[in-house]
């Protein structure tokens, strides 16, 4: 006696061959697809994990995280920025005013110009503050004193529109410019003459504008004294 085919078990057995086709073929896809992403993951995007972490220990001021980061062969993560405001481990530690870790920083090779996603760099942040001895810790490691923000504003315009004696001087005294216009058009001397005729801030510029015709004027002696 011949047995009937059964439509059905041969519809449920060709489902079922069908499904575990297609279930290896997800797999195998998924597979590569999770491979192709690995090998496709740039560099860059991984340094910016290894600039994350440091940016990180230097806000905790781990020492140790950081100078094991920095020891690393060819690490350039002293550099790192962060990936939404562009700043740099100089601009958080200056934004703390502390100048062990902006001395220590740039002698292990931080750029002392690196500005952030709006122009700023640590130099006219520690002008902003007032922060004295961070502007001259900076300027020793080099910082262009002349750097200027989005709006074309120098550190030195900012410690003039602070009325900052202290900063003006140290700034000028360094060499900064106080003929730099801004955007608008406008110089650090010109906004100083604005607050008045008789304004320290004013006379500060005056001394410096002396002390740089005195330097000016000096002959080089050569031979011996008489």
């Amino acid at each position: 006696m011949v047995a009937r085919p059964n439509p059905e078990r041969a519809i449920r057995f060709a489902t079922r061959q069908e499904t575990q086709v297609t279930d290896v073929k997800f797999r195998r896809n998924a597979l590569l697809l999770l491979l192709a992403a690995t090998l496709a993951t740039p560099l860059a995007a991984q340094r910016t994990s290894e600039g994350h972490q440091f940016l990180e220990a230097v806000r905790e001021r781990d020492g140790t995280k950081v100078t094991a980061a920095l020891n690393e062969p060819g690490s350039t993560v002293v550099n790192a920025r962060d990936i939404t405001s562009g700043e740099s481990a100089l601009h958080v530690v200056t934004k703390r005013r502390d100048a062990v870790w902006i001395k220590f920083l740039t002698g292990r090779g931080a750029n002392p110009d690196i500005a952030d996603n709006r122009g700023v760099t640590p130099l006219q942040i520690a002008a902003s503050l007032g922060f004295v001895e961070g502007v001259e810790a900076l300027a020793e490691a080099g910082a262009s004193l002349d750097a200027t923000n989005v709006a074309g504003e120098t550190a030195l315009i900012t410690a003039v529109h602070r009325q900052d004696v202290p900063m003006v001087r140290i700034l000028l005294d360094n060499g900064a410019n106080p003929d730099f216009a801004d955007n608008s058009g406008r110089t650090a001397r010109d906004y100083a003459q604005l607050q008045g005729q008789r304004t320290q801030v004013l006379q500060a510029f005056a001394d410096a504008d002396a002390k740089r015709e005195g330097e000016g004027g000096k002959q080089k002696s050569y031979g011996p004294s008489l």
